[in-house]
This record gives structure tokens, C-alpha cells and sequence, in this order.
């Protein structure tokens, strides 16, 4: 799947909602006239009915025209040849002009300058009639015909009626005390549901206040196979339908997700052993947690000594040599594995004999070669690969990944996986993927839009379907969505007992569905839940684009909006300074910090000339500075220019590099999942003749930037082992082939298995097939073993040093500092001083040595972790107290402490 680099209020009575609708303010001065031309176009959803009393409609009206919304359950409405509307129920629901209140402006600022039209008061009691059917608005001409008509989007109105009693309803399968369940399901404009159950049809009752439909049966429906019957008008199918659909709060599926089953979560049959009192490592605050980002397959399938590759139970094969490197990070100072998605998969077959896989040789053709793409791609689609980013069901396991996928086994196999993290000394994330489904419509994975359609996707002005994330966007600013969102997460946490959730495309969420999160978790406590939810990480992507950038529509949960709220966003301000260009180059050999602008030119024209590279690397290490500090917006310092800058002053291509609150606003990486790997890009962007130590040594202080950051700091698995994916920037549907990651340095590290495949990567093909036929960016295991020991000294360092997560802001202006920085700053060097502890990165080639008329006479000495480490360079570092200068060899980070 292709990634991006990526108030609603309940009315309390229908009439005097009514009459704030009729009597509230005009629209703001110069609001645009938003008013489409009139047109007839049933396909079409362009009018909002907002709330139970308001539509607003985009429509250019005319003297003597008259406004109404028609309905009908059997969904025979249309323009008859005479041009009046034909087969609506009855006459429906009458519109007149209005004006949006303040309220009703904030709560839909997306529609705050188009026509409303209120909602007549004696026809609002027709409102739950008319919403389980077709709803058109029509605007009509004095001798009836119809000059404009269009479909209606409904969900502000569907929350208005039915979220506030909606969203206290337990959804999905609920036991009593003596094991008897109840199966529920919203769907407020369905004409019926049924449930069918064991081969039978089961009839469910529907609350009217909350249009939950549910059905209590006894204890022989335990284990049995169920799904939902669902009669609904369908606006893209223009008829009512008929559809048989798992439930959204499935806790467990059969093979391929084809049916949900009524299990009981507290089964003690689905607990391993020690899983009621299970040890978990001791909390750490999210400033200090060091997180390794890793997918379930990539992490055992390559590996010979996992008795369980490519599955949950992996994690519990403590002699493989993935489990001891782990073991290894934990001891060193990494505190959580983040898995790629886990949830149910909607495009991964889950039965190994319908698993394709590759049919040739791969290992057999050059490292340059396009044939192991190319055999790659004729089977992506139905092997057992993909990232995961396109969910099915969002509350249960990936079947795939299970010994069994055909029932509960992949929870109890689940629970065991998160135990053995946590045996480990490790707490684990999900990723999590609510902003999108797979599917909208009718298609077989399109769940929830075939239960209500139309509600929990984000619709476009003509009522198609937003697809900014790549696929379905859904809408969790609509009460039942973000009820989904933080109902998913409880179970999540209270049933697996994770330890932190990484939210996908975050800023696509509004920031009180984020905040309402923290809150449910916050309130879980041991003895009610059997975990502290105060303890849970949360973290996610803080992008702005789309539909929804700039606020247009909610106040997102992006970067900035975020600021202070202890929910951390991932930095690219650092990441592209450090690494060098952006995630869309047209040229990957663009460089950065630690991949040689200025200090190490390799051939590129994109560099620029030498002057326009060494401004460009002074501004990178201005960033990175910003970055060093948690990305705080306030944090004062001089910049290379000379200036006395704030954080929030250092340009970001059009933004500010400094956008935090708090230490732990910001999370720090260099390298993840999308994009090209560090060391991948690294290959790129250094000069083709560097050598493999030298690329090694790039690496490692490339990491270093993050790891010595303050807050949180994530790294994709295998980066600290060299990890490449033959230079494939999109690996999320590359296979096994490509994404393996390969614990034993004899196997290599991945560079070299052939051209990236060509759907993501065919445009860096003139640079991707010269960089592989090419010696010298290959790694051995000289390379291999001495970075993956540097980088786990650095994490040492990191994890012993107070001066690495400090508290408050107030706190980092006050022992945080960049002595040398200013207008005699040297190009590729940056010196940091963090309480007792003075940092040198020195991305250069060659030994530099920095001075401080203040460094005189004190008592610095190479951190003990170096001093006695496995990096032989880094021991020739050194502190003259006598002129106060350091002298570091080139691509090194050394860290000093005082005496």
C-alpha cells in the first residue's frame, strides 16, 4: 500500500434546537459564496443534514423556490418525465432558509459558509422514518418541478439522534455472569437485522433511542460462527440491500475472516500460564522509552533457529537468534518493540496452502538484476506478505501469523507472543490503523460501510468517498467511529496487555479522539482491569494533508496540535536534516549531516554548488540542534548565523523545526519502515568509493542524533545490524525476499538481492542499479558486529544518563547547550553539552578537533561505556583540559562526562 512520507452536540430538545437553528447569526462578513449551480444528480450526495433540524446545501436558489428533504424506505425515488419527484414516501420534510449558529459553524467548519436550511418543526418527528431509507433534498420550482436534487450525507444528523445513548452501548459480543451472551450491533438506518448463528437465523431486537440491534441467546452459542443480516438502503448500489457481514467488534474469526465467533475473551482456556499475574517490565515515562519498530514476519521467517518463523509463537523461541538480540537491546537500554500491524489483515490468504511463493531461484541471479522483482511480483498479491495497513477487523489478531488461524488459537498464541516480549524485558506496541479501511461500499471488506453506509468514512463535498491515506478514509470525528477507535484500544490493552499503541496517520484523527484515548486508558487501573493504563505509550504520525489539513474540518491531532498533550509525534525535522533531502526526492543522493553535504560531496548536481551546500548543512545542523532538544518550540539558542533564535524560528521547509511543548512531544527517528533504510540511503547519498567501515560509522552516528535526543526515540529493527532492503523505498507488499531481516551477520544484510521492485521503485532504477553491482556499500560481518556493538554502547549511554530525558522544558534550556554554535561553527560537527555530559558528533571524515575558551581547565573524560566499549575509533577521542578542546576522529559521536 503506498504511504504518505502521510464538537458535535447532542440535542437536548427537537424544538428548541429548532429555534436557535431559525434565529441564529448571520454568517461571518465575506464568507465566499460557496453555492453550487442547480442540478438534478440522485447519484450524488452534496446536501448535509447536520442535525436532527439543519441541512446545509450548497445550492444556488431562486425567487420562489421551495425546499424539502423526500424519503422512502424501499428507495424508489427519482425525477419522473414530467419533472416532479416521484415515488417518495409522502411529502416529506420542509425546508426554509436558516443561518448556522456559532456552534454549528465550529462543529462543521468545512460547511460554515454554505446555505442551511432549517428543518420545519413539525416535521422533525419524521426524522427516524425518513433515515432508515432514501433521503433527497430537492429544491423546487412554484409549479413543483424540480430544479436541483441531490443525496443527503446523514452522519451529523445519525450522531444527533442516536450517539448520545450510542455510545454507553456495549457493541459486539458481551457475557452475563452465567456465560450467556448478547450480540450487538449499531446500525440506526438499517430497515432489519437479523443474525445468522450455527447455520440458523436468529431475529435481533433494535433499541429506538440508540439504534443498537442485539440478541441474547444461552451458553450452546459459545464458539459458534455468526454474522449479521443487513437490510439497508445503499446510496452506491441506489437500491436496498441485503447484506451478510461480520460484526465490527468481532474478538474472533474464522480462517480468511469469513465468519465472526461468539468467544469470551476471559475464556481461561485462551489464557497461557502466568497470564493473570503476568510480569511485565517496569514502567518507564515515555520521555526515556527506546523503541525497536519491527513486523512479526520480517523478524523470524529468515531466521534457521526460530522454531516458529514467521509467527507469533517466535517470540517465544528464547535459543533463536532473534530472541537473544533482542534480549541483548533490552540489556543495553531498549525498552519496547512497536510490531507492525497486527489486527486483522484484509489482503494476506491465512491458510499456508493458499500462500503463494515465489518460484525461482531468487538467490541465483546478480545483485543488480531485475529477474528476483520481477518474480517477486507475480506472486505479492497472494503470498503471505504485507506490512499490514489495511485492516479487516480491527479488535482481532491477524490470522496469518497464528499456528491456527480457524478460531481463538491466534489469542491465545498472541497472549503467549506478548509474554515472551515481556519475559524479555521488553513492552510491546501495536500499531494501530483506524484512520482507513481497506474498502468502502459493497466490497466484501468494505464492514462497516455495509452496516451503515455512509457514516464511518470521511465524505467528499459531492459524497464520495475521501481516500487522502491511500484507501477508505474513516471519520473518527463521527461519535460511533471514535467510539470504535477507543472501544478497539480498551480491549486491546485490557485483553492483551500491550504497553503502548503508535496510532497510523494520526493527524487524520481529530486531537479529541486522541485525548479521549488517554483518558480511557488513563482511567484503567490493576485491580478493576488488570493493567495501569496511565503506563501505555501513545505515539503517532502528526502529518497534515488532505481533506482534513489545516483544521479544515476538526482540530486534528497533527504535530503542533499535539504539543504538550504527552502524546508524541514523530519528528521528520531531524530525520531529513540527518539523512539528507526528503522522502520524495527525484534524486535519493541528495545528502545531509551524516551522509556528507559539503564535508563528503559525492556527484549529484541536486547538492548544488559548494557555498549552497555548506549554508544548507549549517541550517541541517540548526535543525538537528532543535531536534537534540525534543523539537521544543520555546528552546532559545544561537544559530549559525549568529542569532539568537527560538526553536520554533528555525525554518522547516515552510514550518517550524521546533513545534513541542515538552520533552516527549516529539519522537526521534532516523529510519522506520517507509522510505529506504538508513543504510540504504545512506548508499545513495554517501560517495560511491566509501568504504564499508565508513558507511558502518555514518550509520551509527546517524542514530546517535536520535538516541541522544530528549523523549522518546524509535529505530526500525535490524538498522543497528546495517538492515537493507536492496535499496525497495515501499517494501510493504515486496515479500520474505526483500524484508527479512537476517540476525546472522554469515547471511549478509540484505544489499544485493536485486533491483527494489518496480511498482515503488522503477524511477530510482539509473541510481538503484549501479549503487548494487558496486563492492563497496556491501557489509560483512566486520561491519555488522562492530556497529551493532557501537549502537548498543550508545543505547547504554543513553539509558544511564539522567541528562538524556529531562523533565520539563524549563529544564532543558537550563542544561542543554551548544557552545560552539554560532557563525565559526564547523560544517559538519556539532557539540552538545547536556548537564555533565558534553556530546561531539563529528560527521566529517577526518579527526576535528573543537574548543571552548569555557571547556578550560575542566576535568572531561570519554564516558566509561566508550572508554571500555567495542568501538576501537571512538577510544582515541580526547580532552585537553589546558585549551579546553576535543579532538574526535571522523564520523564518530563521542560523549565526555565531567569528574
Amino acid at each position: 500500500m503506498p504511504r504518505h512520507a502521510r464538537a458535535r452536540a447532542l440535542c437536548a430538545g427537537v424544538l428548541a434546537l429548532a429555534s436557535l437553528v431559525l434565529l441564529g447569526p448571520a454568517p461571518p462578513a465575506g464568507a465566499a459564496d460557496t453555492r453550487a449551480p442547480a442540478r438534478a444528480d440522485l447519484s450524488e450526495a452534496r446536501a448535509h443534514w447536520i442535525d436532527t433540524t439543519t441541512v446545509v446545501w450548497p445550492v444556488a436558489t431562486g425567487p420562489g423556490s421551495a425546499h424539502r428533504l423526500v424519503h422512502d424506505g424501499a428507495g424508489r425515488i427519482r425525477v419522473g418525465d414530467d419533472g416532479r419527484i416521484a415515488g417518495a414516501a409522502d411529502r416529506g420534510l420542509r425546508l426554509s432558509p436558516t443561518r448556522l449558529t456559532d456552534a454549528q459553524r465550529a462543529a462543521h467548519p468545512h460547511l460554515a459558509a454554505h446555505p442551511a436550511f432549517a428543518v420545519h418543526p413539525r416535521d422533525v418527528h419524521r426524522a427516524e422514518t425518513a433515515l432508515r431509507g432514501q433521503v433527497v433534498a430537492v429544491q423546487e420550482a412554484e409549479d413543483g418541478t424540480v430544479t436541483a436534487a441531490t443525496g443527503v450525507q446523514l452522519p451529523g444528523v445519525l450522531d444527533d439522534r442516536y450517539a448520545e445513548a450510542a455510545t454507553d452501548a456495549e457493541l459486539g459480543p458481551v457475557f452475563d455472569r452465567r456465560g450467556r451472551p448478547t450480540l450487538s450491533v449499531w446500525a440506526p438506518t438499517a430497515r432489519g437485522v437479523a443474525l445468522e448463528l450455527g447455520g440458523r437465523t436468529v431475529p435481533m431486537r433494535r433499541d429506538d433511542d440508540s439504534g443498537v440491534w442485539s440478541a441474547t441467546g444461552d451458553r450452546s452459542w459459545y464458539g459458534q460462527p455468526y454474522r449479521y443480516r443487513v437490510t439497508v438502503w445503499v446510496p452506491q448500489a441506489g437500491e436496498v440491500v441485503t447484506n451478510r457481514v461480520t460484526d465490527p467488534y468481532a474478538t474472533a474469526l474464522t480462517t480468511d475472516s469469513e465468519r465472526s465467533l461468539v468467544i469470551d475473551l476471559d475464556d481461561p482456556a485462551l489464557a497461557p500460564a502466568g497470564w493473570r499475574d503476568l510480569d511485565k517490565p517496569d514502567p518507564v515515562p515515555a520521555a526515556r522509552a527506546a523503541i525497536q519498530e519491527l513486523h512479526v514476519r520480517d523478524f523470524s521467517v529468515a531466521d534457521p533457529t526460530a522454531r516458529h518463523p514467521g509467527r507469533y509463537l517466535a517470540f517465544t523461541d528464547t535459543a533463536s537468534d532473534g530472541m537473544r538480540h533482542l534480549r541483548a537491546l533490552a540489556d543495553a537500554g531498549t525498552t519496547h518493540v512497536h510490531l507492525l500491524p497486527t489486527f486483522d489483515i484484509a489482503t494476506i490468504p491465512e491458510r499456508p496452502g493458499d500462500q503463494a511463493a515465489p518460484d525461482c531461484d531468487l538467490a541465483s541471479f546478480p545483485a543488480d538484476s531485475a529477474a528476483q522483482q520481477e518474480c517477486v511480483g507475480r506472486v505479492r498479491g497472494q503470498d503471505a506478505y504485507n506490512w499490514g495497513y489495511d485492516p479487516l477487523h480491527f479488535t482481532v489478531p491477524e490470522g496469518s501469523y497464528a499456528t491456527d488461524p480457524d478460531g481463538p488459537a491466534r489469542t491465545l498464541e498472541y497472549r503467549r507472543m506478548v509474554r515472551g516480549l515481556n519475559g524479555a524485558g521488553l513492552g510491546v506496541v501495536l500499531d494501530v490503523v483506524y484512520n482507513h479501511t481497506t474498502a468502502a461500499g459493497q466490497h466484501e471488506h468494505a464492514i462497516l460501510d455495509r452496516i451503515v453506509p455512509g457514516y464511518y468514512h470521511r465524505l467528499l463535498e459531492d459524497g464520495s468517498v475521501a481516500t487522502s491515506t491511500c484507501c477508505a478514509n474513516t471519520a473518527p470525528e463521527h461519535a460511533m467511529m471514535g467510539k470504535l477507535v477507543v472501544d478497539s484500544v480498551v480491549t486491546w490493552a485490557t485483553q492483551y496487555k500491550v504497553d503502548g499503541f503508535r496510532f497510523d496517520l494520526m493527524g487524520h484523527h481529530p486531537r479529541q479522539n486522541i485525548l479521549d484515548v488517554r483518558a480511557a486508558l488513563d482511567a484503567l487501573t490493576p485491580r478493576e482491569d488488570g493493567v495501569d493504563g496511565r503506563n501505555i505509550l501513545l505515539y503517532g504520525e502528526g502529518w497534515d494533508f488532505g481533506e482534513v489539513a489545516g483544521d479544515a474540518r476538526f482540530t486534528q491531532a497533527t504535530q503542533a496540535n499535539m504539543a504538550g498533550t504527552g502524546i508524541a509525534t514523530f519528528s521528520d525535522r531531524a530525520r531529513d536534516a540527518v539523512r539528507g533531502g526528503g522522502p520524495f526526492d527525484a534524486d535519493p543522493r541528495v545528502q545531509g549531516f551524516a551522509s556528507g553535504l559539503y564535508t563528503d560531496p559525492n556527484d549529484s548536481p541536486a547538492n548544488g554548488t559548494e557555498a549552497e551546500q555548506r549554508r544548507r548543512l549549517l541550517h541541517h545542523q540548526d535543525q538537528i540542534k532543535v531536534g537534540l532538544t525534543g523539537n521544543l518550540a520555546g528552546y532559545t539558542f544561537t544559530d549559525t548565523t549568529g542569532r539568537t533564535v527560538r526553536g520554533a524560528e528555525v525554518d522547516y521547509n515552510g514550518a517550524p523545526a521546533g513545534y513541542a511543548e515538552r520533552p516527549g512531544d516529539a519522537l526521534a527517528y532516523v529510519d522506520a519502515h517507509d522510505n529506504e533504510t538508513l543504510f540504504d540511503a545512506l548508499t545513495y547519498k554517501l560517495p560511491t568509493g566509501t568504504a564499508p567501515g565508513d558507511r558502518a560509522r555514518a550509520q551509527v552516528l546517524a542514530q546517535a542524533t536520535a538516541l541522544f535526543s530528549q523523549g522518546p526515540v524509535l529505530g526500525q529493527a535490524g538498522t543497528d545490524l546495517l538492515r537493507s532492503k536492496s535499496l525497495d523505498r515501499n517494501s510493504y507488499d515486496s515479500g520474505d525476499w526483500y524484508n527479512a531481516i537476517h540476525w546472522d551477520c554469515r547471511a549478509g544484510n540484505g544489499f544485493g538481492r536485486g533491483l527494489p521492485p518496480a511498482w515503488d521503485n522503477e524511477h530510482y532504477w539509473p541510481w538503484a542499479g549501479p549503487a548494487l553491482a558496486l563492492p563497496g556499500p556491501r557489509a560483512g560481518c566486520a561491519e555488522i558486529d562492530a556497529a551493532g556493538a557501537a549502537y548498543r554502547d550508545l543505547l547504554a549511554i543513553r539509558a544511564a544518563e539522567e541528562a538524556f530525558a529531562l523533565p520539563t522544558a524549563e529544564a532543558v534550556q537550563r542544561q542543554v547547550a551548544f557552545p560552539l554554535s554560532g557563525p565559526d561553527e564547523t560544517p559538519g560537527v556539532i557539540v552538545m553539552t547536556a548537564g555533565d555530559l558534553a556530546v561531539v558528533f563529528n560527521a566529517t571524515p577526518g579527526t576535528v578537533r573543537q574548543q571552548a575558551p569555557e571547556f578550560a581547565g575542566r576535568d572531561y573524560a570519554l564516558h566509561p561505556v566508550q572508554a571500555a566499549g567495542a568501538d576501537p575509533a571512538v577510544k582515541a577521542a580526547a580532552f585537553d583540559p589546558a585549551d579546553g578542546a576535543f579532538e574526535v576522529p571522523g564520523r564518530t559521536v563521542a560523549v565526555f562526562t565531567r569528574g
